[in-house]
Formats: structure tokens, C-alpha cells, sequence
């Protein structure tokens, strides 16, 4: 069963539950819900349900109905909640809020439209009502939450489950305690709330090889034969706060906040600790902060409504109990409290909008001393009651939890729950501008998130980096022989695994670099505008590389005389320097020069990839040309048409 009740029962419910009828089946199953005793009084309703005229009693068969589904509702058996309610309002039970509660059990199944139609229903009676506004906006929340899951992987954490219920887990060090259920317990009398045994606080260790062992009992004088769980500990580990739950025969069940203490692995008998001097109200589901100076709580104590989380000062008790205001609490109940740091708390809540039932939420304390609160969605939370969470260490998302998710008798189980890092990386090549790989180029990559990372490329040339999301880097990649090539790049903010290509193309120090795409008019040397994009490309080059001088070369094909070819060649490359010069190149690192036809090209590797025709090492000099076929000869002049730039020297301005 859920136990969002087990442990922390209300000691006084309202005027409600008093008997409306003399019989005394009737008056012993109003004794027993007012006393929290669902199990025992969910069976005794039902007795007498069973035995009421539906025609003739259609009154008190609506107030056992109505009875019932509080009952399964304290249960955590939504689907049988349901149904009571449904009953109850179809026998005319003249309580206004059933079909608040009915709003409420369709939603903590998952019936979001159903419960949609309940909500707005009960809303157009009482509009103001708080309770019914968040639950009708988390059931129309719910599906958008489920639609866009989270990334948390979440698994049954089925070494630790018993076939009872298993809750409210704590991480102490290493070790893993939680609250259980399991026959194993120490005593022997089954709960009148739940049905099954009481509960008392197992642990788990790992072995030497990091693997999780199965459950067993804490030593010492902890457990007894009343319910103990939903435990925190200071933070070196060596006391226990915890929530006991005892019933004597003057009083109904009480909750209250216990000590033990430890002494090597044995538990001392536990010490009730004493709040405040209200001893009807219940305290249970303790926290510490991890700097040891507030202990976070849950109480009935008046305060917004339902449960509230509380504090107080651990180092200065007197004066220091603290509610922790609307923001936290609400109408409903908000129990569970856990503090990952002092600024960040998870606490669970059926009063916030969520998935049904009790959800869990982080709450992160801003500059100006409020909450910003955020429900953890799906997976983490169900249309169950998910609460208890607990981290194994503060840098990684990463724990347990507990939920009764898919157990129709309500029983809670622990659940493991991660948040996996995200993979994304950025991976390429470095290539020279022949597209042959360039081994051993250093990439360095240097992020606005103060990140700097270095990586040597692979033989082939390929290297990969992981990077953040959202961040901003510049990337330079050099080798020995190669100028530098720089590039920038902005990862997504999405939540998903992602892996970006980026290539480098690396300009040789020791021979002739082509520029691709620059284009003339047939006769001309004028620069037409299409090919301003590849000469930008070399003006970056020149002032990621600021020590080096560069010649720029052009070169013709073999048509025209030498004469002729010479001048246009020179004019072009001239153009071409002219430009960069306009660009803020000083003119001192450029040279020109025209080639002609003086100088036709030798196939490489990558024109041989591309004209198969062409064998590497060829020399497209017009003796070899004539002997192609006109259309490869057209290929042929075209290669040899071409601008260059060859490095002249590095170390423009080091002296």
C-alpha cells in the first residue's frame, strides 16, 4: 500500500466520520477510520455494505460507499476508490466533496480526461477551491508530461523488493537503508492501518566488487514491534532521525521524530525528540541538510492545509520552527522532504500539479530566499504515488525512490532512477586541400564555459571531442608542415544525444594551395562576385595564420600565346590581391604572380578520384593533352585554369 499514510497517520479526522447509524458494525468501522485503521475498516464497510438494501437503504448504502473509497483511498487503491465514490454519488451521499475525491482517484489511476470532466464539474459548484484547481490543471498537464518524457532511466529495483511494501530509501555513506514490510520484520501483529506487518529499517551494502547484496535487518536496538522508517542522518553518518509510529490503548496512533545513534554497526534504542510541546499534532519524514543545521519535517501542525513541510534550527532549537510558506505547501499534503544541498530539496506533493497521487518535485531556493518548484515528470513520477527519493551523491542524478505504480493493492517499491550524461560529441577529419589525411594534426578546443580540451587526429586523420550542451567553441586544428585552420561552433541546448561533424582543411607550408571557385568572364580579370566566398575563406586563413607572407598565383590553360597568357594570368592574380588588400590584409604579406601556361598541374590523388581518367603523377602539359579525346581535353584545361597561393614565409613581424 502506499505510504504516504503508513507512519504518519492523521490522529483526528473531521466530524464526517462520526457514525450516522446506531448499528454497532457501523459505529466500530467509524471508530477504526477515524483512528487511521484503513485496512480493518475498509473491511468492516464492506461487511456492511454487502448486507444493505440498495432499494430501501440507498441513504446509509451511500455513506458506506462514500466510507469505503476514503478507505481505499488512504490504501492507495485508486481504481476501487473510484468505484466507492461512483456508488456513493449514485446512492445521492450528500457530501460535497465526492466528486472532488472522485476527481482525485480518476486522476491517480491515470483517467486524465475522466478526471478532467470531474474536476470541472465539482469547479462550476466551487470555483475558489485551490485543491480542485491544481488537480484539474496537472490533469491536463499529465499527458503533455508523459508525452515528453525525461531522459531518467527508471528500473524495479527488484533485489531490494519484497512482496510487501518497500519504501522511503536514505543513502548513509555506502549504504542503502530504506523502510519494509517484508514477513521477515520484527513483530509479529499485522497493522489495522495497512493489513500487513509493521515496518521496520533494512539496509544494503555492496561487496568488494561494487555489487549490490540482498537486504538485511539494521543491527541493534532500532526495530520493534511498532512501525519505524522514512529515516535521514546527520552528516557524519552516526545518528539517525526517524519517524516511529506507536499506539497505546489511551491514545490513537501517534507519529513522532526519533533518534538512535550509532556505535560501530549497532543502532541504539531510539529517543522521541521533541519539537514542540503540541502533542496532538504528528511529525514524521525527517531531513537533514547535508550541513547539519536544519532538520526539514512533515506535520498536520496548522499551517497552509493538509501536511506541511516545517523546519528547525538543529544548532539553535528555541524560536526557530519554521513553516516553509505557500511556495512548498499547499492545501494538499507535501511530505517527503529530502535535501540534496542546502539550497536544492525534493519533496513529494498531491497538491501541486502532477501525474495523480503524490508526485515529486525539486524545489531550489533562489537569491531573493524563495522556492522555484518544478514537478520531476515522467518517468520519475506515475499516475501513482511516487515520493521517498534519495541520492547516491550530490554530483550525479542518480538514486532511488519509491511508487506504487502498477500494484493494485497499493504496495510501494523501490525504484533506481538515473539521469545518463548526455553523449555528445563533435567528430571529423583534417585533411589537406588534396583531401589526403594530415596524421598527428593537434586539435585544441577551447569552450565559453571554460572548458579547454586537446586531441591528437588518428592516422587516418580523424579525431572526436565530447562537449557540453549549449556551449560555444572555437576550434584550431595545426601539424607540422600546415598552416592553421580555425573553426567555431555552438552545440544545441536540446536534451538528447547528438554528434556534429566538423572537417578540417589544412593549407601545406611546402607546396602550391588551390582556392576553389574563382571564377572570371572569358578575357577578363575582374573578380566576379561568386568568387568572394572562397577568397574570404583565405582571408580567415591569413589571420588565423598572422606570421605568414603568401604569393597568389594564377594560371591559364594552353590556349593563347605565352605572351598573352602571361599578362591575363598576372592581371587576374593581381585582382586577387587587390581584394585581399581591401579586406585589411596589409599588402607587405602579399604577392602576385602570373604563370600562364608555364606551369600546368600534376594530377594528385584527389583529381584522380575524381577524373578516373587521369592517372596520379600525370603532367597535363599540352603534348599530353593532344593526345585525349576533345572532352577530356576541355577537363584537361580546365584543371590546369587555376589560382594558387604558395606560403612564402613564417615569420612575418617575429623579430
Amino acid at each position: 500500500m502506499t505510504h504516504r499514510h503508513i507512519i504518519y497517520v492523521v490522529t483526528i479526522l473531521s466530524a464526517m466520520f462520526i457514525s450516522s447509524c446506531s448499528g454497532a458494525k457501523m459505529s466500530v468501522a467509524d471508530e477504526q477510520l477515524a483512528r487511521g485503521e484503513y485496512f480493518d475498516a475498509q473491511k468492516t464497510y464492506r461487511k456492511i455494505y454487502n448486507k444493505l438494501n440498495p432499494r430501501d437503504q440507498r441513504r446509509l448504502r451511500g455513506e458506506v460507499a462514500a466510507k469505503m473509497g476514503e478507505c481505499y483511498t488512504r490504501l492507495g487503491q485508486d481504481a476501487r476508490a473510484a468505484a466507492a465514490y461512483q456508488n456513493a454519488l449514485r446512492y445521492g451521499y450528500p457530501d460535497s466533496t465526492l466528486l472532488l475525491k472522485l476527481a482525485n482517484a480518476q486522476h491517480a489511476q491515470g483517467n486524465y480526461s475522466q478526471a478532467v470532466g470531474s474536476y470541472r464539474e465539482y469547479l462550476e459548484k466551487w470555483p475558489d477551491d485551490k485543491l480542485a484547481q491544481q488537480g484539474l490543471a496537472g490533469a491536463q498537464k499529465s499527458a503533455e508530461l508523459k508525452r515528453n518524457k525525461t531522459r531518467h532511466i527508471v528500473k524495479n529495483a527488484k533485489l531490494f523488493n519484497s512482496r510487501r511494501s518497500d519504501f522511503a530509501p536514505m543513502f548513509n555513506g555506502d549504504i542503502l537503508y530504506f523502510a519494509t514490510t517484508n514477513e521477515k520484520v520484527t513483530g509479529t501483529k499485522r497493522s489495522e492501518i495497512t493489513g500487513m506487518k509493521r515496518s521496520d529499517i533494512w539496509m544494503a551494502r555492496k561487496n568488494e566488487r561494487g555489487e549490490w547484496q540482498r537486504p538485511e535487518p539494521v543491527e541493534g536496538e532500532l526495530n520493534t514491534e511498532w512501525d519505524e522508517g522514512i529515516m535521514s542522518f546527520s552528516p557524519d553518518g552516526s545518528t539517525m532521525y526517524l519517524t516511529r509510529s506507536i499506539r497505546t490503548p489511551d491514545r490513537d496512533t501517534g507519529v513522532d521524530i526519533y533518534t538512535s545513534s550509532r556505535s560501530d554497526a549497532r543502532w541504539s534504542a531510539p529517543v522521541k525528540m521533541e519539537i514542540t510541546h503540541d502533542t496532538i499534532s504528528s511529525y514524521g519524514h525527517p531531513a537533514v541538510s547535508p550541513s547539519g543545521t536544519y532538520l526539514y519535517f512533515s506535520s498536520d501542525m496548522p499551517g497552509q492545509g493538509g501536511k506541511d513541510i516545517w523546519r528547525i534550527n538543529l544548532k539553535e532549537r528555541a524560536g526557530s520552527l519554521e513553516n516553509l510558506g505557500e511556495a512548498i505547501n499547499t492545501p494538499g499534503d507535501e511530505m517527503f522532504p529530502y535535501m540534496l544541498t542546502d539550497s536544492i530539496m525534493y519533496f513529494s506533493s498531491d497538491g501541486h500539479p502532477g501525474l495523480g497521487g503524490l508526485d515529486i518535485f525539486k524545489a531550489t531556493l533562489t537569491p531573493s530566499g524563495g522556492w522555484l518548484v518544478e514537478n520531476m515528470g515522467s518517468p520519475i513520477n506515475s499516475e501513482g504515488d511516487d515520493f521517498g527519493i534519495t541520492f547516491a551523491n550530490p554530483g550525479k542524478e542518480a538514486g532511488y525512490f519509491s511508487s506504487n505504480r502498477g500494484d493494485g493493492r497499493g504496495y510501494d517499491h523501490l525504484y533506481s532512477f538515473e539521469l545518463p550524461d548526455l553523449k555528445i560529441l563533435i567528430s571529423g577529419w583534417v585533411l589537406d586541400k588534396d583531401e589526403e589525411p594530415v596524421p598527428n594534426a593537434v586539435i585544441r578546443i577551447v569552450g565559453n564555459d571554460g572548458s579547454n580540451q586537446k586531441a591528437v587526429a588518428r592516422n587516418d586523420g580523424s579525431f572526436s571531442f565530447p562537449l557540453q550542451r549549449g556551449v560555444s567553441y572555437v576550434m584550431l586544428a595545426g601539424a607540422k608542415g600546415y598552416l592553421n585552420a580555425k573553426q567555431e561552433f555552438t552545440s544545441d541546448t536540446a536534451e538528447e544525444d547528438a554528434e556534429y561533424g566538423i572537417d578540417f582543411i589544412l593549407a601545406s607550408i611546402n607546396k602550391p594551395n588551390i582556392v576553389e571557385n574563382i571564377f572570371y568572364d572569358f578575357d577578363k580579370s575582374d573578380l566576379r562576385p561568386e568568387s568572394k566566398e572562397a577568397l574570404n575563406e583565405v582571408i580567415q586563413m591569413l589571420r588565423d595564420n598572422p606570421n605568414i607572407t603568401i604569393e597568389m598565383a594564377s594560371h591559364t590553360d594552353r590556349k593563347g600565346s605565352d605572351e598573352y597568357n602571361i599578362a591575363l594570368s598576372e592581371r587576374r592574380a593581381k585582382s586577387v590581391v587587390d581584394y585581399l588588400i581591401e579586406s585589411g590584409i596589409p599588402a607587405d604579406r602579399l604577392q602576385y604572380q602570373g604563370y600562364g601556361e608555364s606551369r600546368p598541374k600534376t594530377v594528385t590523388k584527389r583529381i584522380a578520384r575524381e577524373y578516373p581518367q587521369f592517372q596520379e603523377g600525370q603532367v597535363l602539359d599540352e603534348e599530353f593533352i593532344l593526345t585525349l579525346s576533345e572532352e577530356d581535353q576541355e577537363v584537361a584545361d580546365q584543371i590546369n585554369r587555376r589560382t594558387e597561393f604558395q606560403v612564402l614565409s613564417v615569420d612575418y613581424q617575429m623579430y
